[in-house]
């Protein structure tokens, strides 16, 4: 029977004259522009007998479904339905204007389509210019490449562009241009740019290019000084260090993105081809009969996913991810599959790579499974994908493949053609189509149902030589997204790596730099200036005169080599090791196992984040539904009161014979309750109330079951576009009452206790649920026995049943008391709230409402708002209010603390999801991100500039509310108010952005980083949170069920939302201090060197001569002080304890004080006053100006007094801060024997060296740490507070 058949609502196909064709044929007809006067008999015919039974004139199915040219309760756009019917038919080149007005439908072999249908947003093909067609026809003869391309979707058929290009493919076959390899790659760098960008890098810091200038200098005789090798190694090292740390990182990346890449995958393989000219086909060699030709040369290879190639048909099974973008050709219910396994499980095949699954593709009979031989029906072949790595949407999608292909032979995929749009960006549209090019011989067609007939009889009959089928977003799954229903899907490949729709929406990686690498680039730029003046003070004393026979012009450019110390060369890669320390940390970390630092070249700013952009489905939530509460009016049912719900639902649906029959009858509305006792008279009330409810749960949804396997036993699971539903489904059958079986034009319910059939139904229409409509609704004639259900009878049992959101069922069902109330406090509780009512209907009522629904469903202009009236007009008045449910998302672990405590932390907290806005507004309050009481301001659906002027000037003056925007608004606001919604934005605490693109997200990271010139943190755990990611200061992927590609593509990879505090309060905070504190001693270290250079010189009549130089000046800038001052990235002021019970420590951070100019000016002038006291004070006791014991006393004081300021500095001793200091010491000690080339050794041994020394250092220690003890008395740091 055709799959058509199954759309036809009482409408038995037995009836038909038997020279009647199924409706697949007719419909394949009409596509014959010389066949129009034929299948408009036939159609006239069908359309009579329609009208005899009762039912009116025949619709497409594809009316009764939601998309974007057929929502039932969407406004009307003026012209739309028509332009959407015109460039259908054009876009299928082979039927007439006049034909296409005819029929009412644009696509015939849509009435195959499911119904049930959740999302469709692909646009309608526009017309193909007819420059573009002679182009094509042309450019195929020649093997010429087309230009054209979906985008021509945007604009009107006048103006657009014909030099766009399409992409024509054929199916298994080598493709006659080369495209992408479909690579995953998250790589910075190539071999080729890799030292280019990371040199350039490098050197764009100010201090990196000030010290190549200096190393450059000693190469020129006359500024040299000491050896070169003390100025060029140090930069050569600090580079190496800094390009070996990106190319780990990056050699990282490159790892991971080669075990995606390495994935493997079934692919067909057809054998012997056909050629690459779209006009000659080869067709296999006639097999023995004993052989299945379908499959003869077809088998079965795996391919890694790097090696697919576009044209390749996989086979795809359920929860398996797709590599590519792909066009679906077939597919089919697993159990159909098994059960064809079974068939031909005791016979020999001599193919081995083909068998099992791909025969039951193969096979054209209709197997029937153990379910389907229990309820008498057939599988369907829908199919639902997950999205969440690619739009962040929770809800599955429903796709199917065209007709011309499901029924197509494999052996005949080699026939197939498909064209589609250049590749885009845009996931949620596609349009185009695909085409079963001419054999070379007479075949069986299965998509038309008969043997085609000789050439000869087709040019006197005039039939068309091609079948074309329009392809729309729903023939299509793109990469990333996972099949979901239980069937075996065979799909071509269209689009490849870089060019498929997840890439095209991921920005390109780029280098991160933290913000304090920016802050000390700026101090530097000022310790140059200050260097420069120096040099310029030292010379203008000397009046410009030549010093030792060099000019004046000579003299400045060597005190600027002199002084370089000021900006410290080993900077740099102290502050780049200290780095690698604090990922160390991080990773292990037994508080957040399994946390990966993919960038180490930020973990300071986890320190310093003022903004938190989140998604919410697998980062906030689990995306795993629970129903948790009912309400039915007069008893609310919540945890343990569900067992009460349990025992109605037990006794409601117990089964009983009718007085005539020995069957036992089916359940209706009608039934009564059990019970008879007057003191039973409440509870029975009661529990009819209960059993009604949950019927219409039962009932009302768009649920499919489906049958499997898991360790040998079967196991039913449910498939649904949202999951919602199958939370309510999932609740029912835990209730007693299970979804046996369901299709589209019935649906069986079980006994869980018995297994016994208690209701059976017949779906008369459906009504899907739609963003815009907030609510569906079904309408089903209950059978009361095992016979046929006769909508002629006056006793037929017809209900409407409806549930959606309460904003828009207050106004549908009859009027209450307590719905409004019972929503608020469901609400509060941050649960999903769904309103269910019913409505009977008579048997003339329901035909009445069906021949004027029917009608508008034909019309061409007005079609939805003339079936929105007819359903508003006929079903939705004063329906009976049955109950109300309350669903939960389950939270993360641990969500609403951390959330809490990162609020208190200062950071600000935007939610950006793909989902509903009912859904973000619940979650945004179960997950406590909205504050008890707050307000919360709606924005949605603005069409023009008044609307969001007034928006924002509410806004302005409401600074405390959160905003729940979508995404349609959010465009108009960036649009139009960019600058003015982003500084109005920034200054709420909360804002919860829905329905929004992987582009916008990454759009308003990158449009707060750039107007606050703050740290933005965004988190996520999809493919479609990779841009906004990439975007952000500090990227954090969370490793969860969407998949890695949101952590391959982070800097930071989590397992747990709640792990996310303890990287910024505790590691962040740690990070930041520490390196403040590393990168303000290593400048110290060199000023006070500077400083006392400076007495030297002036001592010394401004000669521009070394105080220490060679061996005095690296040793003391690596083994005499190095480890002590590194070691400071053990140091820490609080413990992890008191860093979360005290959230607002982190505030401070934010201020960046502890790396501020302020503390910068303070630190110049403690480095001048003890250069100045160490050299000035050395040169007094030692009664000379320069020579080895000025040098050996100087030198000396100068490593002590950075060692004991290092002991100053600590706030928490760790025991290897103590054996760097203690170490160092002995190390200078054991190294003076040594230093006979600078110092006195004769002196060094005597008291007199040694109270000098002592003198020193009093003088330039004691009075700076006096000082820190005032400060800290006086006005005590905050972590002093905290600590008592």
């Amino acid at each position: 029977m055709s799959l058509a058949t199954e759309y036809l609502h009482g409408v038995d196909m037995d009836t038909l004259p038997s020279g009647s064709d199924s409706e697949d044929d007719l419909d394949l007809e009409e596509l014959d522009p010389q066949s129009t006067e034929i299948s408009s008999n036939a159609r006239r015919y069908k359309e009579d007998h329609n009208e005899i039974r009762g039912f009116g004139t025949r619709i497409a199915m594809r009316n009764l479904r939601t998309g974007a040219r057929g929502r039932l309760w969407k406004q009307e756009t003026p012209g739309y339905h028509r332009r959407s019917e015109e460039d259908f038919s054009d876009l299928l080149d082979d039927r007439s204007d006049k034909q296409q007005l005819s029929q009412g439908s644009s696509n015939p072999n849509e009435d195959n389509i499911p119904l049930l249908r959740n999302h469709r947003r692909g646009g309608s093909p526009l017309p193909e210019p007819k420059v573009a067609k002679q182009w094509l026809t042309f450019g195929g003869m020649l093997g010429l490449p087309s230009f054209r391309s979906t985008s021509e979707t945007q604009t009107s058929p006048d103006t657009s562009s014909d030099s766009k290009p399409v992409r024509s493919i054929l199916a298994g076959q080598s493709q006659d241009y080369k495209f992408p390899a479909n690579l995953v790659s998250n790589a910075k760098y190539t071999a080729w740019s890799f030292l280019p960008r990371t040199l350039y890098n490098e050197f764009s810091f100010f201090f990196n290019m000030y010290f190549l200038l200096v190393a450059l200098s000693q190469i020129i005789p006359v500024l040299r000084i000491g050896y070169i090798s003390s100025y060029i190694a140090p930069l050569a090292f600090v580079v190496s260090v800094s390009l070996g740390k990106e190319a780990y990182d990056d050699i990282g990346r490159r790892r991971r993105d080669a075990e995606a890449n390495s994935e493997e995958f079934t692919v067909l393989s057809f054998g012997r081809r056909a050629t690459k000219s779209p006009r000659i086909y080869s067709r296999a060699p006639s097999m023995p009969s004993s052989q299945d030709p379908d499959t003869t040369g077809i088998t079965e290879v795996t391919k890694k996913s790097r090696d697919l190639k576009v044209g390749d048909v996989l086979k795809i099974r359920k929860d398996q991810r797709l590599p590519a973008d792909v066009v679906i050709l077939r597919s089919i219910a697993t159990e159909k599959a098994t059960s064809k396994l079974r068939v031909s499980s005791n016979e020999e095949s001599s193919q081995e790579p083909v068998g099992g699954v791909l025969d039951a593709v193969e096979d054209g009979s209709v197997v029937q499974s153990d379910v389907q031989s229990r309820f008498g029906t057939d599988s369907t072949s829908d199919t639902f994908i997950r999205t969440d790595q690619l739009d962040g949407e929770t809800d599955w999608k429903l796709r199917f493949p065209p007709a011309l292909s499901q029924n197509l032979p494999l052996s005949e995929f080699t026939r197939l053609k498909i064209t589609g749009g250049a590749p885009d960006c845009k996931v949620n549209e596609f349009v185009g189509k695909i085409e079963l090019v001419p054999s070379s011989s007479n075949a069986y067609d299965p998509s038309i149902g008969k043997l085609q007939p000789s050439n000869d009889e087709t040019l006197r009959a005039g039939a068309p030589q091609n079948d074309s089928v329009a392809l729309t977003i729903d023939n299509t799954a793109w990469a990333n997204t996972v099949l979901a229903s239980n069937t075996t899907t065979l799909a071509v490949i269209l689009y490849t790596g870089p060019q498929t729709r997840s890439a095209l929406s991921t920005s390109p990686s780029r280098s991160k730099v933290g913000l304090l690498e920016y802050e000390i680039n700026s101090l530097t730029k000022i310790l140059c200036i200050l260097t420069l003046t120096l040099s310029f003070t030292l010379v203008a004393l000397e009046g410009f005169q030549p010093t030792n026979d060099k000019p004046w012009y000579i003299a400045i450019m060597i005190y600027l080599i002199l002084f370089s110390t000021i900006i410290p060369m080993s900077l740099r890669v102290n502050l780049d090791m200290a780095k690698t320390v604090y990922a160390r940390f991080i990773e292990r970390d037994r508080g957040i196992p399994d946390t990966i630092v993919r960038t180490s070249t930020i973990p300071e700013d986890l320190g310093r984040i003022e903004y938190l952009l989140s998604d919410k489905t697998g980062t906030l939530t689990q995306n795993e539904m629970e129903l948790k509460k009912i309400h039915v009016g007069t008893v609310s049912y919540a945890n343990e009161a569900m067992e009460e719900v349990a025992l109605y639902i037990r006794q409601g649906f117990a089964n009983h014979t009718a007085a005539d029959s020995t069957q036992p009858s089916l359940i209706t509305p009608s039934s009564v309750f059990p019970g008879h006792s007057a003191a039973a008279r409440t509870r029975r009330e009661i529990g009819s109330r209960v059993r009604d409810l949950v019927l219409a749960l039962a009932l009302c949804h768009n649920v499919t079951p489906t049958m499997g396997e898991e360790d040998g036993h079967k196991v039913t699971s449910y498939q649904a576009s949202s999951p919602d539903e199958i939370a309510i489904v999932k609740y029912v059958e835990g209730l007693g009452l299970r979804l046996a079986y369901r299709d589209r034009q019935s649906i069986i319910l079980e006994s869980s206790d018995r297994n016994q059939i208690v209701v059976r139904v017949r779906i008369l229409e459906i009504f899907p649920f739609t963003s815009e409509s907030k609510r569906m609704g079904v309408i089903v004639q209950f059978e009361q026995d095992a016979g046929a259900p006769d909508l002629s009878k006056n006793d037929s049992d017809i209900w409407f049943y409806q549930k959606g959101a309460d904003t828009v069922m207050s106004s549908i069902v009859a009027a209450n008391d307590w719905l409004d109330e019972e929503t608020a406090n469901m609400a509060r509780e941050g649960l999903r709230t769904l309103v269910v009512g019913r409505k009977k209907l008579s048997t003339a009522q329901y035909q009445q409402f069906s021949a004027d629904y029917k009608q508008a469903s034909l019309a061409l202009q007005g079609r939805d708002a003339g079936m929105a009236t007819a359903v508003s007009e006929y079903l939705e008045r004063d329906l009976e209010l049955l109950g109300v449910t309350g669903v939960e998302d389950r939270l993360q672990r641990d969500v609403k603390p951390s959330l809490e405590l990162l609020r208190n932390a200062g950071i600000k907290i935007w939610m950006l999801t793909g989902d509903k806005v009912e859904t973000a507004r619940c979650v945004a309050i179960s997950s406590k991100l909205v504050a008890r009481g707050q307000y919360i301001h709606t924005v949605t659906k603005l069409q023009d500039r008044s609307t969001a002027q007034n928006t924002l000037d509410f806004l302005i003056h409401k600074t405390d509310a959160c905003l729940l925007i979508d995404g349609e608004s959010l465009s108009i606001m960036l649009s139009q108010f960019r600058l003015a919604f982003i500084s109005i934005a920034v200054l709420l605490p909360v804002v919860v952005a829905c329905r929004c693109s992987p582009a916008q997200k990454a759009e308003i990271a990158d449009l707060i980083r750039q107007h606050t010139k703050k740290r933005i943190c965004c988190i996520g755990d999809g493919g479609n949170d990779v841009s906004m990611i990439q975007a952000a200061d500090v990227g954090i992927g969370i490793v969860g069920k969407e998949g890695r590609q949101a952590s391959l593509a982070a800097d930071f990879s989590i397992t747990q939302f709640h792990h996310l505090t303890k990287l910024l309060v505790w590691h962040g905070r740690n990070s930041y201090k520490r390196s403040a504190k590393l990168g303000q001693f290593i400048m110290h270290r060199g000023l006070i060197i500077s400083a006392c250079q400076t007495m030297y010189s002036i001592a010394s009549h401004f000669d521009p001569k070394g105080l220490f130089i060679n061996w005095l000046l690296v040793g003391y800038a690596t083994v005499y002080t190095n480890a002590p001052v590194f070691s400071l990235v053990l140091d820490r002021d609080v413990d992890e304890e008191l860093a979360n019970l005290y959230p607002e420590l982190y505030k401070e951070l934010k201020t960046g004080r502890s790396l501020s100019y302020r503390s910068f000016f303070t630190w110049v002038l403690v480095s001048v006053y003890q250069g100045a006291v160490i050299e000035g004070l050395s040169q007094i006791l030692v009664g000379a100006v320069t020579g080895p014991r000025l040098i050996s006393v100087s030198f000396t004081a100068l490593v002590l007094n950075e060692l004991m300021m290092v002991a100053i500095a600590v706030t928490t001793w760790h025991p290897v801060m103590i054996f760097s200091l203690l170490g160092t010491v002995l190390l200078y000690a054991a190294n003076v024997p040594f230093l006979g080339d600078y110092f006195d050794l004769e002196f060094v041994i005597t008291i007199g060296w040694l109270w000098r020394v002592a003198a020193v250092l009093a003088v330039s220690l004691v009075p700076v740490w006096v000082g820190k003890l005032v400060k800290r008395v006086w006005s005590p740091p905050s972590y002093r507070k905290v600590q008592g």
